[in-house]
Parts: C-alpha cells; structure tokens; sequence
C-alpha cells in the first residue's frame, strides 16, 4: 500500500482511504487495511454489486484482472469492512479515465466519494495528465462540484464484446 489518509466520516467513525501500488497487488491477494486477510475480492464483489448497475456480475477472477490492469486503485475501510473504491488508467502524460468510484449507501453524503476522487487525481499517474475523462449517469452535479465539465462535441462511442 503506498498511501493511506485517515479521517472521521461523523463522530466516531474514523475512515481510512488507502492508495495502492499500482495493479493493487494487496487487494487481489485479499488484504485490507494492516495487510490484514479480509477477503478484500469478495467485499470488492459485494460493494459493486449492491451500490452500482453497471458492475454487477463481475467474477472473482474478473476484478483481479480489472486491478491488475489498473494505473491507480484507491478503497475506502471503515475498520476491516470496505466502504468505497475507486480505479484509473492513465498515460501519465495525456489521458487519464476514472473508473467504477463507488460508495457504499450507508457511507454516501460524508464526503467519502470527494476524498476517493481526489485521492485518484492526487496520484503521480494521474496528477500531470492535460485531460482526465470520467462517464457518470446519475452523478452529474456531484462531479461538476469537483471540477468536471460536460464535454459537449464529442460522442461517447463503443465496442461490444462479440459474443462467441
């Protein structure tokens, strides 16, 4: 782990937001907070299932590759228990996406999603890009808030999958 931050979401509840190493090498063996064994795979699967729509389903072995492949990974840990995360890819240089941010509900309206994001746009791949993308849904004005704009003459393209 290379970076941790810690601070009170409210009252007694201390949060810690943790930067990995790159490829989040920690995280795909199972570990938390302290290196501890938390089956940090399994609560990543939860999270993303219960708290987003777009990455549910996602398999054991599949969320080790997406960690693997990713140039910055941040969790947040109420005690042993994961309560956010968020990934990026950057070049270092150019381009940079954030992807999959999440909070879990009973940790949302804390500013836990503020300290993830800045935690990603803090992170040496990430801090000297000239542009950092990002796709949202629902989450327009929280994004806005942390200076994001709409990219109005550009068309969000893609390629499925073939299914064979």
């Amino acid at each position: 782990m290379e970076h941790c931050r810690q601070f009170c979401q409210e009252p007694g509840l201390l949060i810690s937001v943790i930067r990995h190493r790159a490829g989040a090498p920690s995280l795909r063996l199972g570990l938390g907070p302290g290196l501890r064994p938390v089956d940090a795979i399994g609560q990543l699967q939860k999270l993303l299932n219960c708290n987003s729509f777009w990455a549910t389903a996602r398999s054991r072995v599949q969320l080790r590759t997406m960690l693997k492949g990713s140039s910055v990974v941040v969790s947040a840990w109420s005690g042993q228990q994961l309560v956010g995360f968020g990934r990026a890819n950057s070049d270092g240089v150019f381009r940079a996406v954030l992807w999959d941010v999440v909070v879990a509900e009973q940790s949302q309206g804390h500013g836990l999603g503020r300290q993830l994001v800045e935690a990603l746009l803090a992170a040496p791949a990430l801090a000297q890009v000239e542009r950092t993308y990002l796709m949202t849904t629902n989450c327009e004005g929280f994004y806005r808030k942390l200076g994001f704009n709409a990219v109005q003459h550009q068309r969000l393209m893609r390629r499925e999958a073939s299914g064979e």
